[in-house]
């Protein structure tokens, strides 16, 4: 844990900056960017398709300015529309994203009502005329009179603009002043406004602001549906023409209960019908996400044009909701989009209504803060702590779960409760922490596991200083004492072998056994000391620690001679003689350590257990056998192995005989016919130390006759000799042998 605190404190650093980011202490651009990007495809990719037969857009396109004239219309133009779509056309309801907010003066009346005042103020015929013209002149007026009555939902906007100036006449407000108290909620506040003349707002049945929320980007993704100016709250046109179609409703303010003081509570916006209630959910600025179905055109576009000039049949608009504005790009009423750099802003009303009615607009209440906060910190504190201590491949495979699990909750939140969560403070986050990691990994790590390989790589095998380098100052080349096992494998009559090979074959030889060896040596955790010749030095439990040090060992020797088998075959296939070899396990206390000279050093192992590992390989001939370990790995392991005594054995320098045995397999593993053979070479083991030298001849013949054997012949061999000269009363049962 200590090598890995760096990786800790820089990743608790960066996932406190991304909190900070979650809890809008501060904000970084990037990841508002990027979740802008998310927030779009997710858009796109859910999109519904398809048209919305309930909803026409009477649209101002090219082909109305070519036929009817340029922009703006003449109202009485506009009340002949108005009145075909009403009286023929037979529509439900009819929006304007348009403001009428200057006087009609096309007609003429003006300039009659001039000359009335000054050049034919005296002329009694000139006055009647003008007022029996003036209903027929004055658009203004009948504009209004065909909006009177009517379901009809006037547009205007507002505005910041310092040096604004407010013209024509507002709506009611949808909520007076002073509704929402003193809660704490971001409304949008405007300054001015430009809205209808006096007497349009006052025929019109209603009236709501086209304003969207252009967010950082440029981009149009809301629409607050309730804007402040002065104090009151102003509704926007979707959300008044929804209101106007369900009969005018009364808007009522739903908020979350038991909010803290910061949060003002405002998630939802009530309409209560006869047919039930209809919640609008909106996000702290009282805004509502648009659920745009589709690319532009997902509403049946009809052009003004066609209208006036009765091309369309009435069935087409019987009972539809009709929105009139403009695709015309002069007139410059296209909006940057999710879904097209260039959309007609009237369609953005459309798919806010049709959202309104479906019950389909997305929903980010104020506490998604607290979501993304518990979020960022849950994904954070797993992998600040989890990536360090994983390899690259396992820290590869949970960054990637982690990210997949909260993509995963996301768009179940998206599609199953059409809620909106941040997800781009999660991602950076998990990019960054593994990046951070793999990174640390590469360039520090390696370095320092270079570094480690350049002092222990010429001693230790490359797959230990891999986990050396993972903890180098657990590591040191310092001479210390310790209990490891000690193995030495030597060729029997390899003198013989060379002697009948050619140069390249005995150098191709030895690469192949020598390379088979190590392969098992290394596969089994050994430490390979040395080559000696044919010879092979190797042993366990340093530099790194291993608690199964005899095991290995003992597992590894055996593993030895299988391997030889399969080597002697292609060793046989090229014509080329078979390879027996002698092996030797001990196990004891040790010096391990930087060895040598100031010219030359080794990390090897020095004592008398290494001795007598060396011992015991030589005398594997002695017996017959491939395989001997010494009492002190016998000792550690007979619980795991089947064994066969060998002998006591006289070590130089030493007065106690030890004992040897030969390893015969794992329990469990070891065929029944040679357990049954043991379970006799015990009786007549016995039998010989006890001096029952005829018991111990006959068992010794017996076992001579199922699997003869060089053991039990040199037992045999020792027995004619004690018959011949009776060993003294002090005989331990060792064998008058000293091992060179």
């Amino acid at each position: 844990m200590k090598r890995h605190l760096a990786r800790f404190l820089i990743g608790a650093v960066i996932l406190v900056a991304l909190l900070g980011h979650a809890a809008k202490f501060y904000q970084i651009g990037l990841v508002n960017r990027l979740d802008a990007i998310i927030y779009d495809a997710k858009i796109r990719l859910s999109m519904q398709h398809g048209v919305d037969d309930r909803i026409v857009i009477l649209d101002i396109d090219e082909k109305s300015l070519a036929e009817v004239g340029r922009w703006p219309w003449s109202r009485e133009r506009m009340a002949t529309l108005v009145k075909k779509l009403f009286e023929r056309d037979g529509i439900r309801l009819l929006g304007f994203d348009i403001v009428f907010a200057e006087p009609d003066d096309s007609s003429g009346l003006k300039s009659l009502e001039g000359l009335a005042r000054r050049e034919f103020r005296d002329s009694g015929a000139f006055l009647k005329t003008v007022e029996q013209l003036r209903p027929q002149l004055d658009y203004d007026a009948r504009f209004a009179e065909a909006l009177k009555g009517r379901p009809v939902v006037l547009g205007y906007y507002l505005s910041s603009e310092s040096k604004g100036t407010a013209s024509g006449a507002l709506p009611q407000p949808a909520l007076p002043a002073g509704t929402f108290g003193n809660r704490n909620i971001a409304f949008t506040t405007w300054t001015t406004y430009g809205a209808n003349l006096p007497e349009f707002q006052q025929a019109a049945a209603s009236a709501g602001h086209f304003n969207p929320l252009v967010d950082f980007d440029g981009i149009a993704r809301r629409v607050p549906l309730l804007a402040e100016y002065k104090g009151a709250y102003y509704e926007a046109l979707s959300l008044a023409m929804t209101r106007a179609l369900l009969g005018f409703p009364k808007l009522e303010p739903g908020f979350a209960e038991g909010a803290g003081k910061n949060y003002g509570g405002l998630e939802w916006l009530d309409m209560k019908t006869p047919q039930g209630t209809l919640s609008i959910p909106v996000d702290e600025n009282a805004a509502a996400m648009i659920p745009y179905r589709g690319p532009q055109g997902s509403f049946r576009y009809i052009s003004a044009a066609d209208v006036l000039r009765d091309r369309i049949k009435p069935e087409e608009l019987a009972g539809r909701i009709v929105l009139m504005g403009t695709t015309a790009p002069g007139l410059m009423d296209l909006r940057a989009t999710p879904v097209s750099s260039a959309y007609a802003g009237v369609e953005i009303h459309a798919n806010l209504i049709a959202g309104f009615l479906d019950g389909t607009i997305k929903y980010k209440p104020p506490y998604v803060l607290g979501a993304d906060v518990v979020l960022t910190l849950l994904i954070g504190a797993a992998l600040v702590f989890l990536l360090p201590l994983l390899s690259p491949v396992r820290a590869t495979l949970a960054a990637l779960a982690v990210l997949l699990i909260a993509v995963g909750i996301n768009l179940a939140f998206w599609t199953q409760a059409n809620m909106v969560l941040p997800v781009a403070g999660s991602l950076v986050l998990i990019a960054l922490l593994y990046a951070m990691n793999m990174s640390w990994g590469y360039f520090v790590e390696s370095k320092a596991k270079r570094q480690f390989t350049e002092l222990f790589g010429q001693y230790v095998p490359p797959e230990l200083v891999d986990e050396m380098a993972k903890n180098p100052e657990g590591y040191s080349m310092e001479g210390r004492k310790a209990e490891l096992t000690v193995l030495f494998s030597d060729v029997r009559g390899f003198t013989t072998i060379s002697e009948g090979l050619q140069p390249d074959q005995l150098a191709t030889l030895m690469n192949l056994y020598l390379g088979a060896m190590t392969e098992v040596i290394r596969g089994h955790r050994g430490t390979l000391d040395k080559y000696i010749g044919d010879a092979i030095m190797a042993f366990w439990g340093a530099p790194v620690d291993d608690p199964q040090h005899a095991r290995q060992a003992v597992t590894t020797a055996l593993d030895m001679q299988q391997a030889l088998i399969a080597l002697n075959k292609e060793l046989a296939a090229k014509g080329w003689p078979e390879l027996k070899i002698g092996v030797g396990v001990n196990t004891g206390p040790m010096t391990v350590g930087d060895m040598g000279s100031p010219v030359r050093k080794a990390y090897t192992v020095m004592g008398d257990a290494v001795n007598l590992g060396s011992r015991l390989e030589g005398i594997t001939k002695q017996y017959g056998v491939g395989v001997i370990v010494g009492e002190g790995t016998f000792e550690l392991v007979k619980d795991e192995f089947v064994f066969r005594e060998l002998d006591l054995v006289k070590v130089k320098g030493k007065d106690k005989p030890v004992g040897i045995f030969e390893p015969l397999g794992p329990k469990g593993q070891v065929a029944k016919q040679a357990l049954d053979e043991l379970k006799l070479w015990k009786e007549a083991l016995a039998a010989y130390r006890g001096q029952d030298w005829d018991k111990a001849d006959v068992a010794l013949f017996n076992l001579s006759r199922v699997s003869p054997h060089k053991l039990y012949q040199v037992y045999q061999e020792r027995i004619a000799h004690y018959r011949k000269e009776a060993p003294g009363a002090d005989w331990d049962g060792s064998w008058k042998f000293e091992t060179k």
